[in-house]
């Protein structure tokens, strides 16, 4: 249970951070480096008890690769998304809902960057935190916030930069994403994390 609880806190405080930098529209590159910082540091905070994926396609591509066992995989999941989901809760007695309704995301563009941004975090994460020649390296909390940041720069415009089914789903709750468009997310960011273990095995065949 320990595990399940790190994941609920380190989701809720990637999920509070994003609601609250992006709802007050907080000034250029505030959201974005406070998102990636908020990840990196939760990592750090409870990596060594849980693994610290607060995401579930991170979680998925770990129990591919073999970092994660089956039987922690949906309780991760489920924890994931409760803690995104009171995050969501809570910022919308911290700040309110946005002043605009969410916009129509372009299917097409918005489901090939949140796939090719979260195959690069999935990718990042076995890369840094599981394979054997990086082991017990102090690293891998900035590498893993830093490609989210990166991908909020890139394509955070074009697709609200989720790269991750929980926050996709508390951005739905906080009223930053159409109820009827966060499949995209959903689709994307699993088949991005899949795609990031079939990577990783296939190119790493000395890391089991």
């Amino acid at each position: 249970m320990n595990k399940y609880v790190v994941e609920f806190i380190g989701t809720f405080f990637l999920v509070l951070t994003i609601g609250c930098t992006v709802i007050p529209s907080a000034a250029g590159v505030i959201p974005p480096i406070a998102i990636g910082l908020a990840l990196a540091v939760m990592i750090y905070a409870g990596g060594h008890i849980s693994g610290g994926h607060y995401n579930p396609a991170v979680t998925l591509a770990a129990t591919l690769r073999g970092a994660c066992p089956m039987s922690d995989a949906i309780p991760y999941m489920v924890f994931q998304v409760l803690g995104a989901g009171v995050a969501a809760f809570a910022v919308r007695f911290l700040v309110g809902a946005p002043k605009a309704a969410a916009g129509t995301l372009a299917v097409g563009p918005a489901f090939l960057a949140e796939f090719l941004f979260t195959f690069a975090l999935a990718w990042v994460v076995l890369n840094a935190a599981t394979a054997k020649a990086n082991a017990n390296n102090s690293f891998y909390g900035l590498a893993i916030g830093g490609t989210v940041m990166v991908g909020a720069f890139a394509v955070g415009g074009i697709s609200g930069g989720a790269f991750n089914p929980a926050v996709a789903i508390g951005a739905t709750i906080m009223g930053l994403v159409q109820t009827s468009q966060v499949w995209i997310h959903l689709v994307a960011d699993f088949l991005g994390g899949a795609v990031a273990a079939v990577a990783f095995k296939t190119l790493s065949m000395g890391d089991k």
